[in-house]
């Protein structure tokens, strides 16, 4: 992105080349919030880059909202029911002016000061993500290798190095975001869904190392629930993508089982297979069928047309 310096107000609601729009969703924030938007406010005050922050106030009961309003550059938006960070997020991201989406909390956790940083490091690409240098939070014993396994299945899924999967600090094109905000689910597994999103349909994903503080009041995420989402949405997505990515190696597992289990039956059972054997070869290939199935229902329904990446460009011939 280049860096221009714009005489537009960060609040003028009549600017459609905003450069910047913060996404930030709130839910019981009120004892930190007024920090946080201070820092935010003055390190995009003190950017060259044109910004509006929204505020996504999600069902809070403590007067979250309150705090934001007729702040200058903020918007803010209230959903009288808690329906989650994803749905928060979405809700942010559709009604963003900015060419670039920023996400992130509330809660202190993220540098949100180097948001000018992270739009910098941005460009003219279309999605960078703060890779968290540490793990916050109880529970590390568990939550660590969990994360781990998960981010190494995404990372197979999408054959792409995922060094933070379920960071909540990042930037994005908002033209390719808008493709794929009706996915997100409501809780925290947007993040992990917007970033497998991106890189499944050919968009590049970088990463920007990041400190990651403790957080500022109570956390709503839980360890087991929220890291099961977590897992079952990098499976759903590889299937809404690429099911074959899935299927084949159970498939290939099974197949290889079936064939061994084969030739031991021809030869111990006078070439007479036994019922588990052959039931074993019909689910290979009624989980082959499905597959391709599958597969071929993917190719249908994808679109005929998505947004170029910023990494493609027009060459001309000098002179």
């Amino acid at each position: 992105m280049t860096s221009t310096h714009s005489d537009k107000s960060p609040n003028d609601a009549s600017s459609s080349s905003l450069d910047v729009s913060i996404v930030l969703p709130v839910h019981n924030e009120a004892g930190h919030l007024m920090e946080e938007l201070e820092r935010i406010t003055e390190s995009m005050n003190n950017s060259w880059y044109s910004w509006e922050m929204i505020v996504v106030d999600d069902g809070s009961s403590d007067g979250s909202a309150d705090l934001a309003l007729g702040r200058a550059g903020v918007r803010v938006i209230r959903s009288e029911h808690n329906r989650g960070a994803g749905s928060a997020r979405r809700i942010g991201t559709e009604a963003a002016r900015g060419r670039v989406v920023v996400w992130s909390d509330a809660d202190l956790t993220y540098p949100n000061h180097r948001f000018p940083d992270l739009v910098a490091a941005l460009g003219d690409g279309d999605h960078i993500v703060g890779a968290r240098s540490s793990e916050q939070g109880t529970l590390k014993f568990l939550r660590v290798p969990a994360k781990w396994a998960i981010r190494r299945l995404a990372s197979y899924l999408t054959r792409t190095r995922i060094p933070d999967l379920n960071s909540g600090f990042r930037a994005f094109r908002r033209d390719v975001g808008l493709q794929y905000t009706h996915q997100l689910p409501r809780g925290f597994s947007c993040v992990t869904t917007i970033t497998m999103a991106f890189l499944m349909n050919g968009y590049t994903v970088e990463y920007m190392p990041i400190d990651y503080e403790k957080r500022a009041g109570q956390s709503k995420f839980h360890w087991l629930a929220d890291t099961r989402r977590y897992a079952l949405q990098v499976i759903r997505m590889m299937l809404t993508y690429d099911p074959l990515r899935v299927v084949l190696p159970i498939a290939t597992v099974l197949g290889l089982v079936f064939v061994g289990k084969l030739g031991f039956d021809l030869v111990e059972k006078d070439f007479r297979p036994a019922a588990n054997t052959l039931l074993l070869g019909f689910s290979v290939l009624q989980l082959l069928v499905v597959g391709l199935l599958a597969d071929l229902m993917v190719r249908v329904t994808k679109p005929s047309r998505i947004v170029r990446p910023g990494d493609v460009h027009e060459l001309t011939q000098p002179g």
